[in-house]
């Protein structure tokens, strides 16, 4: 999971990253362009404003109107909008139309261009931006204030002369206030992008970090974890399609446990079945002489009325009667028991919680603790799945926990313990009481072995519980044991969680 969380953070990091580079690109562009093309659009405009102004006045000039009340207005608006002066003279220098109050600053200002016409030596810091047979257009610098203009000046088509005149208003330094303003937006704009990059990118990658803790999980074998998402964007599709995959992939690999647990089985069945059948038939002749020879006796001695009193009657058949259940329970056990060793019980691989089982249990067998006064203690645990036969594994239970009870002393305690360690999980069942001897630890998964046969028989035991419990492991191909303690004995078993 650590490497999960590593990658989680560079994939916000980078779409943050991405984000705030495309904004400051984007402003460093403005800036350049800004920089470099907002004079010449500048001018450029002017240009045409100017060439705008002649064409209207050389139009009034050759209708007449240039004197007209009417014009005035239509000049006043050109001037007043775009921030130009103009000046008409006639031939005698006289003036025939001003824009301006300074109307002989501008004709003098003319006059100056008109005799400099073909004296470009006199004009250094003028730049000629077109010239034509009509006119000419420039920028020049005014000597009295230093300011930069640009001017238009030449013949109308009825043989005035004109000057058209605009500031070029401080275009360098407009340029410069411009970029100070476009950097202050930019920072701006980029301290609000960041903020909301990162939770668009929180947005947009919750899913992707989502699938990548599914196909995490999925690589380890659980399929729990199914993707919540409900939109109907590629991301949602590709979490659905990740659920049907988890769920097909659970169902595959329960076959193929299920499957590989079979096939280990046929191997081991061909080598075992005729030691087992032997060692079947030796054992039972041998557990069950005594119970039949006992259930004779008695049967015998009612037959031949050793015993006339009726109390004595009933004693004789609950002796033959407790005998017989022996037996039954025995014989249903070694079926049991040979089912499992001679492989002809399926073992059925399948996911399921074990916490689950083991509390169930628990709760179904809490009479058979209050019968004899235990305790149970159990601490409280996260589901803990594992693959294995149910059915079995409850029965394993079963076999440790009734052993615990009928061999409970002491503080009368019974603990049931969980530990999860690398792909398994140790289910314990711990009881208080006097630890198995040493030399008996060996023997008492075989089949009828008893350690204390008086105890064993005092509760009905038969010595295959632990046998069953044998079988069952094997089958399963898990680990199992037992361990002594100073004040009791505990039994466990594994079973995997991959």
């Amino acid at each position: 999971m650590k490497k999960i969380n590593a990658s989680r953070h560079p994939l916000r990091r980078e779409f943050c990253l991405l984000f705030l580079g495309l904004v400051a690109g984007m402003v460093i562009i403005s800036l350049l362009l800004n920089d470099t093309l907002l004079e010449k659009y500048y001018i450029r405009n002017k240009t045409q404003v100017i060439t705008a102004a002649y064409n209207s006045i050389n139009d009034a000039a050759n209708s007449g109107d240039i004197s007209s009340d009417n014009f005035d207005i239509e000049l006043r608006k050109i001037c007043e909008k775009y921030n130009i002066d103009v000046i008409v003279l006639d031939s005698d220098s006289q003036t025939v139309k001003s824009s301006s109050n300074d109307s002989t600053f501008l004709a003098r200002r003319l006059w100056d261009n008109m005799l400099q016409i073909n004296s470009d030596a006199d004009k250094p810091d003028t730049q000629i931006l077109a010239k034509t047979d009509h006119y000419t257009l420039q920028i020049g610098t005014d000597k009295r204030t230093s300011t930069a203009y640009m001017e238009e000046w030449g013949f109308l088509d009825n043989g005035n002369i004109f000057l058209i005149r605009s500031a070029l208003d401080g275009i360098r330094d407009s340029v410069e206030i411009s970029n100070h303003f476009m950097s202050y937006v930019g920072i701006l704009i980029a301290v609000v992008g960041g903020i909301l990059s990162f939770f668009i990118a929180n947005r947009l990658t919750k899913p992707i970090l989502e699938l990548t803790d599914i196909s995490e999980k999925m690589k380890n074998l659980d399929f729990e974890a199914k993707y919540q998402g409900k939109g109907r964007n590629e991301l949602d599709i590709l979490g659905k399609n990740i659920n049907e995959l988890s769920e097909t992939l659970e169902v595959t690999i329960s076959e193929l446990k299920t499957a590989n647990n079979e096939l280990k089985q046929d191997i081991e069945h061909k080598n075992k079945i005729d030691a087992m059948r032997k060692e079947f038939l030796s054992n039972v002749s041998h557990e069950l002489k005594t119970p039949i020879a006992l259930i004779q006796g008695y049967a015998e001695g009612l037959q031949e009325g050793i015993n006339e009193d009726a109390e004595s009657r009933n004693f004789y058949c609950e002796v033959i009667m407790d005998e017989a259940g022996k037996m039954n329970e025995m014989v249903k056990k070694l079926l049991t028991l040979n089912q499992l060793e001679f492989g002809n019980d399926v073992v059925s691989m399948e996911r399921f919680d074990i916490v689950d089982l083991v509390q169930n249990y628990l709760k179904s067998a809490d009479i058979l603790a209050k019968q004899k006064n235990a305790t149970v203690r159990m601490d409280t645990y996260e589901p803990i799945y594992v693959w294995a036969d149910e059915f079995k594994v409850e029965e394993v239970l079963q076999n440790y926990y009734s052993n615990a009870i009928n061999h409970l002393d002491g503080d009368r305690i019974i603990e049931i313990r969980l530990k999860q360690d690398e792909g398994k999980v140790r289910i314990s069942v711990f009881n208080t009481g006097t630890p198995i001897p040493a030399d008996s630890i060996e023997h008492i998964w075989e089949k009828f072995y008893k350690v204390d046969k008086a105890r064993t028989r005092e509760y009905g035991g038969s010595g295959v519980g632990l046998s069953i419990v044998k079988a069952i492991m094997d089958s399963m191909h898990q680990q199992y044991g037992v361990q002594n303690y100073d004040n009791g004995v505990e039994f466990w078993f594994e079973l995997e969680t991959k």
